[in-house]
């Protein structure tokens, strides 16, 4: 009979890193991550190890073959839910689920952000784009990214939460401050303690509070409504999904996933959407052929600039896992107790596994998917973010709509450097962004004769 090896600590294989303290590490981390990461990365290569307070070991991997290991590991051996931003939204978070409950939520809440439901939602981003760039004034320098958080809070109101009237109003005013605070309370964890009533941890018990009673009023509403089996927003999937199960529907926990979504799609993708007015007033030629796109209904291009912007200026620059049990990575051996972080920003910047990548080349992803391990804006594995696809649809749909509406003039500024903004990286002046309306009538007659080329053509 055998008998499985004794694991002790001389067992563990670590990959190389620096002998810093963890002190000196974190402040350095939280001031200049990408920096820090660079230069240890040339030093130790593509697996390395740090100490960092908050996490204790944490191995760092930059390689598309480690990356691949690490999003293929099973659920019981590497977990996600142990993380700052779980902790902040809540037990009934996604953030905060592993294995099989994980993996049951991830089920329920899949099917809305894919095909034609999720393109059912096409009328509600449009609608919501053009009712924020109504408002923007021509010939003005203006930090896009404050109308694009507006946009996709918006969007996900309506669309997720399924708000209206006064409830909406009411949202809308209270989650971006609530929001903004809550990436402090990720970022720095003993802010999130009760220190007294102005304090940070007290502001945000009050907010959650307020939030929660909108919540359950939307539940109670929907509950109530005679049509929920024909509503289409996600908070209905969700009610419908819990009582088709015959349990009774969970309102603390409904809330939570609620403002996961929330969290996940906002400020993320209003900072993809900034990065891409940012890169595409840097990017004449590729805007103009945009231009051109934009007339018809093609998008392949639309959607490869998407995936180039994910690529040179990832919102989202790395994705932690806890180790649970021995795990081999390449040639080490990870003890339990360890966090595994797959570094997003210097593997997308890596000329290895992109071909001259510091250059900002759309056409790289035209008719091709990008490489699953190589390009990893959105994570992967049972964690990739649940609307990846949502997200890139509500990117190409605003993108569209502005790009019909508005000229975007271009500039020979240098670019915008990188803001740490508490959960995503943003553009440090907010995208700037410079536009004048478009003659309408002009643009009628360019797609008419368009149309009339297109006719010749094809007799």
């Amino acid at each position: 009979m055998s008998t499985m090896p004794r694991m002790t600590s001389d067992t563990y294989r670590l990959p190389p890193g620096p002998k810093t303290p963890k002190l000196l590490n974190g402040i350095t981390f939280l001031v200049a991550r990408n920096a820090m990461v660079k230069r240890l990365q040339r030093r130790y290569g593509d697996a390395l190890t740090l100490q960092m307070p908050g996490f204790g070991t944490m191995v760092l991997v930059t390689r598309p073959d480690l990356v691949k290991q690490v999003y293929t590991a099973k659920a019981d051996v590497l977990h996600g839910g142990k993380n700052p931003l779980g902790e902040v939204l809540g037990p009934g978070s996604l953030f905060s689920m592993d294995e099989d409950r994980h993996l049951r939520e991830r089920r329920m809440l899949l099917p809305p952000f894919h095909g034609e439901r999720m393109r059912s939602y096409e009328a509600i981003i449009e609608e919501e784009a053009l009712r924020e760039m109504a408002g923007w004034r021509e010939g003005v320098e203006f930090a896009s990214i404050e109308s694009f958080q507006t946009i996709t809070l918006r969007i996900i109101l309506r669309a997720v939460f399924g708000a209206e009237g006064r409830e909406l109003a009411e949202l809308e005013r209270l989650l971006p401050p609530m929001t903004k605070l809550g990436q402090r309370l990720v970022t720095i964890p003993i802010l999130r303690r009760d220190w007294g009533r102005i304090s940070p941890g007290a502001r945000w018990k009050r907010m959650h509070a307020r939030y929660r009673r909108l919540a359950d009023t939307l539940v109670d509403q929907h509950l109530a409504d005679p049509d929920l089996e024909q509503r289409i927003d996600i908070l209905a999937l969700m009610l419908r999904a819990q009582l088709a199960d015959g349990g009774a529907v969970d309102k603390p926990d409904l809330a939570d996933e609620l403002l996961t979504l929330l969290v996940a799609g906002h400020e993320t993708t209003a900072s993809a959407l900034a990065w891409s007015v940012e890169r595409l007033r840097r990017h004449p030629e590729i805007l103009r052929r945009l231009e051109d796109e934009a007339r018809g209904e093609e998008n392949g291009l639309r959607i490869a600039t998407a995936e180039e912007v994910l690529r040179v200026r990832p919102v989202i620059n790395a994705t932690g896992r806890v180790v649970m049990k021995p795990f081999e990575l390449g040639s080490w051996l990870i003890p339990p107790g360890a966090s595994i972080v797959t570094g997003i920003a210097p593997l997308h910047h890596d000329d290895r596994f992109h071909e001259r990548a510091s250059r900002f080349e759309p056409d790289r992803h035209l008719g091709k998917k990008p490489d699953t391990y190589a390009w990893i804006p959105f994570g992967g594995g049972l964690r990739r973010c649940l609307g990846a696809a949502f997200a890139q649809f509500e990117i190409d749909v605003v993108l569209r709509t502005l790009l019909r509406n508005f000229e975007l003039q271009t500039t020979t500024e240098p670019g915008e450097r990188e803001s740490f903004r508490g959960v995503a990286f943003a553009p440090s002046k907010g995208g700037a962004a410079v536009v004048r309306r478009r003659a309408l009538e002009l643009d009628a007659r360019s797609r008419v004769e368009d149309g009339r080329r297109g006719v010749g053509a094809a007799a």
